[in-house]
C-alpha cells in the first residue's frame, strides 16, 4: 500500500501510480485504516478518469480531481494547505463536485458567494462573550473565490485544458472595507514581551525588529549571509524576500548558533512525548502552529483580545512609517509588490504631515511677529 508518513505533516500521505500517471496528496487524516480507504476512492475515480480519457479521447476533469490535482501539485507542504483545503471542500459541495471544470459558469460563482454573504463566521453566530459574531466578510469571500480563480489558471496554462466558460472573476469581486493599520501601545507591547516563553523570546524579537509574515520567520541557517548581510527565504506566493541583518537582526540571531544545525529558532520541550519522539529539555525547531498556540495562551494569559500575531508585523510596518513618513520604505520592509497595499499605513504618515505643517506655521508666525515688533 502506497500510504506513508512524512515528518512535515501530522496526516498520512498518498502516493501511486496509474500508467505512468502519478498521483500524492495529503489523506487529511491521522488514521492509517482511514487513509487507506481514501487511498482505494482515489485510486478507483483515477482508474475511472483515465478510462474516459481513453474512450472519448478527451476526459472531462472535474472540480474534484482539479481541487486534488491542485492541492497535490500546488498546495502540499504550505503554510496555507488547510486553509484552502477548507475552502476547496465548500466550493465542492456548493458547485458539485462531479461537474466538469469546463462547465462552471459565473452562475456558479455567483450563487457559491450569495450563499456565502448570508452565512456566519466560523459558523457561530455569537462569540465567548455573547456578542453577534457577524456574517462573513466580503475580504473572506474574495479570497475563497480566488483559490477557484487559481485553479482555472493552473488548469489554463499548466493542464492545457480549453476552459470557454470561465468565470469572470473581475466582476464577482466585492467591495472590501479598507483595511486599517494596528499598533501596539506601550501596554500592550509591555504584556506581549513580559508572557512570552524565554525561548521564544528570540523569534518575538526578530519578527518584531524584521517586520517578516509568520511563515518568513521560521529561518534555516542557510537562509543566512553574514557576508552579504541579508536574510533570504521563500515568502508570500513563494516569492523571494530578503531582509537586512541589522545590528539589532545580528545581535538576536548570533547567540542562537550552535543550537539547532538547521533552523534559527528553536524551543526547549518541557516534557518527553514518547509519540513524537521529542526529549524533555532538548531543543526543537519552532512551528507555524507551535507559534500560534503559544500565541493563543499568551493572548488568554495577559487579556490581549483582538490582538494577532500579523499585528506584530503591522506594528513594525506603522512604527516605521510614522519615524520616516515614507511610505515606500514601508513598502520595501513588508516586501508588498505594490504601494497600493501599504496604503494602510498612510494614517501615520499623515499624521507627521500634520505635525510638520503645524510646525511650519508656528515657525512663519514667529518670524512674522519679529517682524512686526523690530518694526
Amino acid at each position: 500500500m502506497s500510504v506513508f508518513q512524512h515528518p512535515k505533516s501530522p496526516f498520512y500521505q498518498i502516493e501511486f501510480r496509474i500508467n505512468g500517471h502519478t498521483f500524492r496528496g495529503s489523506s487529511k487524516t491521522r488514521n492509517k485504516k482511514e487513509a487507506e480507504a481514501i487511498e482505494r476512492e482515489w485510486k478507483a475515480k483515477a482508474l475511472q478518469e483515465i478510462e474516459d480519457r481513453q474512450r472519448t479521447g478527451n476526459g472531462q476533469m472535474t472540480l474534484s480531481l482539479a481541487a486534488g490535482r491542485y492541492m497535490q501539485e500546488v498546495m502540499f507542504g504550505k503554510s496555507s494547505e488547510s486553509d484552502t483545503y477548507r475552502t476547496l471542500k465548500r466550493l465542492i459541495a456548493s458547485i458539485g463536485g462531479g461537474t466538469a471544470l469546463s462547465a462552471i459558469t459565473d452562475a456558479h460563482a455567483s450563487l457559491y458567494i450569495a450563499k456565502r454573504r448570508t452565512q456566519d463566521r466560523f459558523g457561530k453566530k455569537k462569540r465567548k462573550d455573547e456578542t453577534a459574531m457577524g456574517k462573513v466578510s466580503n475580504a473572506s469571500i474574495n479570497r475563497e473565490v480566488a483559490v477557484l480563480k487559481r485553479i482555472f489558471f493552473r488548469a489554463r496554462k499548466t493542464w492545457k485544458l480549453s476552459l470557454p466558460n470561465e468565470p469572470d472573476w473581475r466582476g464577482h469581486l466585492l467591495a472590501e472595507e479598507l483595511p486599517t493599520s494596528r499598533e501596539f501601545d506601550d501596554n500592550q507591547t509591555d504584556a506581549i514581551y513580559s508572557g512570552m516563553r524565554d525561548d521564544y523570546l528570540p523569534w518575538l524579537e526578530f519578527a518584531h525588529t524584521s517586520g517578516l509574515r509568520l511563515n518568513e520567520t521560521l529561518l534555516r541557517w542557510t537562509s543566512v549571509n553574514w557576508k552579504t548581510g541579508q536574510i533570504r527565504t521563500r515568502g508570500k506566493g513563494n516569492k523571494w524576500v530578503t531582509a537586512q541583518i541589522t545590528p539589532t537582526i545580528r545581535a538576536i540571531l548570533q547567540p542562537l548558533i550552535g543550537h539547532h544545525q538547521e533552523y534559527v529558532f528553536t524551543y526547549i520541550a518541557k516534557r518527553t512525548h514518547k509519540p513524537t519522539g521529542k526529549v524533555r529539555g532538548q531543543r526543537y525547531p519552532l512551528t507555524y502552529s507551535g507559534i500560534q498556540s503559544v500565541w493563543a495562551r499568551l493572548r488568554k494569559d495577559k487579556g490581549l483580545t483582538g490582538v494577532r500575531i500579523h499585528d506584530i508585523r503591522h506594528d513594525v510596518a506603522t512604527k516605521i512609517v510614522r519615524q520616516t513618513g515614507n511610505l515606500k520604505i514601508a513598502q520595501k520592509l513588508l516586501n508588498h509588490s505594490s504601494i497600493g497595499v501599504t496604503s494602510r499605513y498612510a494614517a501615520a504618515a499623515d499624521s507627521e504631515v500634520a505635525s510638520a505643517m503645524e510646525a511650519v506655521s508656528n515657525s512663519r508666525n514667529k518670524s512674522r511677529k519679529a517682524g512686526e515688533n523690530a518694526a
